[in-house]
């Protein structure tokens, strides 16, 4: 998760090892900070401070908690709205559909064509045809008791406007889709929540295919600064049977979690890497090749 580190965060000045002794059983692991522009890997003895933007690796099951650590507020989403109905717009609102918790979602799509097709996919979805950036049409859709705004048509000046009008009608929490990300610094100027990058998903998908050892996926963090890479610990790899305290890995590097069988961990210094286990990784991306030789095979596993 990326989170912002607002003036009302209770951790604000607190040192990382401190928040491993407060939370001893929270499985939450902050593993990138991005401070003044700049991304590092931190130290135990780091302090977070007001603006940072944090990169925590998280045990699905520990999400609300660790929002809740770090002063955000995590609330139940039953309406939402969505501006832009193509095939992005669509492809969310059927996951929203067949999702364990019921949601009303409407959907907002300035091309009668694609509203059309948009009506006939979906069943509990009610489809609106019309320009997003239209505060009647917003009204129309509910906007103001809407939980959340998703804009997520092909223009990013588009999405960001809508969220822009959105606030405005009185949504409390928007999120654009934004493709050029040099205009990500306007989102906290302009009072957007949240920002969706498909050009990252997409690098991610790639570095999957290109990476070595037996790994399983990658994420680009930001503008392809560091990784964050899954991968099975194989039997001939150098770090198998050590304790992750006797590992050599960079300055750039920090294990987030780690699963041995159907049991997923923070690590400790003291934690065996075994055979079988699995690893999520973050590394800058100077650091990757070192990672990549932590994690493949050596030549007598052929």
């Amino acid at each position: 998760m990326g989170i912002k580190i607002d003036p009302g965060c209770p951790v604000i000045n607190t040192a990382l090892h401190q928040l491993t002794d407060l939370f001893s059983t929270l499985r939450a692991v902050v593993v990138g900070v991005r401070r003044d522009g700049t991304l590092f890997a931190p130290e135990a003895k780091d302090q977070l401070f007001v603006g940072d933007e944090t990169y925590v690796f998280c045990h699905r099951d520990d999400v609300a908690r660790t929002m809740e650590v770090f002063g955000k507020r995590t609330s139940k989403q039953e309406r939402v709205v969505l501006v832009g109905g193509g095939n992005v717009g669509l492809a969310v609102a059927k996951q929203l559909e067949n999702g364990p918790t019921r949601i009303r979602t409407k959907i907002i799509e300035k091309s009668r064509k694609c509203a059309e097709r948009a009506a006939e996919a979906l069943e509990r979805t009610i489809v609106l045809n019309g320009d997003g950036l239209d505060a009647s049409l917003l009204a129309e859709a509910g906007i103001a008791r809407a939980d959340a705004m998703l804009a997520v048509t092909d223009d990013d000046k588009t999405n960001m406007l809508a969220c822009v009008r959105a606030k405005a009608e009185g949504c409390e929490y928007v999120i654009a889709l934004i493709n050029d990300p040099t205009l990500v610094p306007l989102m906290t100027p302009l009072g957007i929540d949240a920002y969706i990058n498909p050009r990252a998903t997409t690098v991610s998908s790639i570095l999957r295919h290109m990476r070595h050892g037996r790994v399983r996926a990658v994420y680009s963090i930001g503008d392809a600064e560091a990784e964050v890479i899954e991968a099975e610990v194989l039997s001939t790899s150098p770090i198998a049977g050590k304790k992750i305290s006797e590992i050599d890995f960079p300055e750039g590097v920090l294990i987030g979690m780690l699963r041995k069988g159907d049991k997923v961990m923070r690590p400790l210094g003291r934690t065996r890497i075994d055979e079988g286990d699995v690893i999520a990784v973050f590394a800058m991306a100077e650091d990757v090749p070192k990672v990549e030789q932590l994690l493949q095979v050596s030549i007598d596993f052929f």
